[in-house]
């Protein structure tokens, strides 16, 4: 892994002031987590993760607000000291050698942290200063990113007066000006227009085959899951699944029915007295799985007329990351998301101050 490493790093115009000659031994992992615990008191927000990231992989945290995915990012850029547990970016304990972590590292997060009234060059340079990218390969990487993310014609442009798809572009270009080993994008997408979304995934596409950048995202999208080599899905501080999208749907196997009736208790009764179904109401509906669910409605619609339940609509759909959260947690994602708040690690942040 050195060698790839520094020789793209070379290509990119980014030497030694970036850290990158301690990554350890050929075919080592970009990210390796072991027992990784967070405690905030007696909140345990992350309650022991194992997981690897390789070289040029695009991983995927999946699940709802106050899953610990901020918080498992918050850990490995060094911004939140880890309660147990060892875990290593780039080839760096993120607890002992912070700083080589923090040079080795591009991060985007959730919530803007651009200076408006700054250009997007001002901003690009303000972040090479701090990174110590040398002053002669600035404007070549600053060139380089703002053309990767479409921005080259708005170098000039003060950020205040870019749309939040744009601005967004831009966070992404400043945590690549420095040539990262692992670019972590929390919630790259949040609160932006389909069209944007998928405007920021072409980029994010494009960049990882130009750049051979491993990319690290969370994201509570299931449409945005889909892009990630592979998925690991977190529920109340735990890794419950983790696999590829395609692994991840098969182990379901079964389809999901989605029935809207006029007594969903009843159904419920029913699908489990008739049937030996377990049913629950989900996004405001009756939602089981069975296989073959095309060919069990009729039988539905027969038992269901027969003890005098109405059903106004039903739909079947094949194996989705959404049939994978609920087969793992119990709970779509949506309705997790409607019963949470803020991730514990924000909430905390925000009352008490961040606790190292």
């Amino acid at each position: 892994m050195p060698g790839d490493t520094v020789q793209r790093v070379a290509c990119l115009g980014v030497a030694a002031p970036l850290g990158l000659a301690g990554v350890d031994g050929a075919g080592s992992a970009a990210v390796d987590v072991r027992g990784l615990e967070k405690h905030f008191g007696d909140v345990k927000a992350v309650k022991g993760v194992d997981f690897q990231v390789a070289s040029g992989e695009t991983f995927g945290f999946l699940g709802p607000n106050g899953a610990g995915k901020s918080t498992t990012i918050g850990m490995l850029c060094t911004l939140v000291r880890p309660t147990r547990g060892s875990a290593t970016v780039g080839g760096y304990d993120v607890v002992r050698r912070r700083e080589e972590v923090r040079r080795s590292i591009g991060l985007v997060f959730q919530d803007p942290t651009l200076d408006s009234y700054l250009t997007a060059e001002q901003n690009l340079r303000f972040h090479a200063e701090l990174y110590g990218v040398p002053r002669s390969l600035v404007r070549q990487r600053l060139g380089a990113v703002l053309e990767l993310v479409g921005l080259a014609d708005k170098a000039k442009t003060e950020v205040k007066n870019f749309s939040g798809g744009m601005k967004r572009r831009l966070e992404i270009a400043r945590g690549l000006l420095h040539a990262p080993v692992v670019l972590f994008l929390d919630e790259p997408t949040v609160g932006l227009d389909p069209q944007t979304r998928r405007s920021i995934w072409d980029y994010i596409k494009s960049l990882k085959a130009s750049e051979g950048t491993t990319i690290f995202m969370t994201t509570h999208y299931m449409d945005e899951a889909e892009y990630c080599d592979r998925i690991a899905i977190i529920d109340k501080g735990q890794i419950v699944a983790m696999g590829t999208p395609t692994e991840l749907k098969a182990s379901v196997g079964k389809d999901r029915v989605q029935i809207s009736t006029g007594n969903d208790a009843g159904a419920i009764r029913a699908l489990k007295e008739h049937f030996g179904l377990e049913a629950a109401v989900h996004e405001g509906n009756v939602t089981f799985s069975v296989a073959e669910g095309g060919e069990f409605v009729p039988k539905l619609f027969s038992k269901f007329a027969e003890v005098g339940i109405p059903v106004l609509s039903v739909g079947v759909s094949r194996p989705s990351l959404d049939d994978v959260f609920m087969s793992y947690t119990g709970t779509t994602i949506r309705d997790a998301e409607a019963g949470g708040g803020p991730s514990e690690w924000m909430r905390l942040r925000a009352t008490r101050g961040m606790r190292r």
